[in-house]
């Protein structure tokens, strides 16, 4: 088994599941309406719907520094978009992204070769491919853990 192979069972055990410490993001997302991914349980804390929106940048970024691009670190109304007015349609677009956002990050990652996983990510980042994408399984499992502890704050 390849680096790139264990890498990307790693991205798809993190979003899809099985995951090894509890369920993965689309499973904790899973029956989460958009009443439910607006509301703001904890003063302070961002909603289910903003963190949506952050994964999603967050699983484009990586997907376009592996292609080549050279992405500064991002404003933070880029880093957390703010999320539309609720509505179902809008709620199921977000989902939408997101997924498709993980399907381009395993598409890219498919491309690599272990030898590449070594290179330096472009720009002022100061690590390389295979650390990067480490941190996006990271950053997904612990976006996913606010996510379950929000559901369970909002319908206790």
């Amino acid at each position: 088994m390849t680096e790139v192979s264990r890498i990307l069972d790693q991205l798809h055990r993190a979003y899809e599941g099985p995951a090894w410490h509890g369920p993965a993001l689309r499973e904790v997302l899973a029956g989460v309406t958009s009443q439910t991914a607006a509301q703001r349980p904890i003063p302070g804390a961002h909603t289910i719907w903003e963190l949506v929106l952050h994964l999603t940048v967050w699983m484009s970024v990586p997907t376009r520094r592996i292609a080549g691009a050279e992405i500064p670190t991002l404003p933070p109304d880029q880093d957390w978009p703010a999320a539309p007015e609720p509505s179902e349609s809008g709620w199921h677009q977000a989902l939408d992204q997101l997924a498709q956002a993980h399907r381009n990050l395993e598409s890219e990652v498919r491309q690599l070769t272990d030898d590449r996983l070594r290179e330096k990510v472009l720009g002022e980042v100061p690590y390389s491919i295979y650390t990067m994408l480490h941190g996006v399984v990271q950053h997904n499992l612990y976006h996913a853990g606010q996510i379950a502890l929000l559901k369970k704050a909002i319908h206790p």
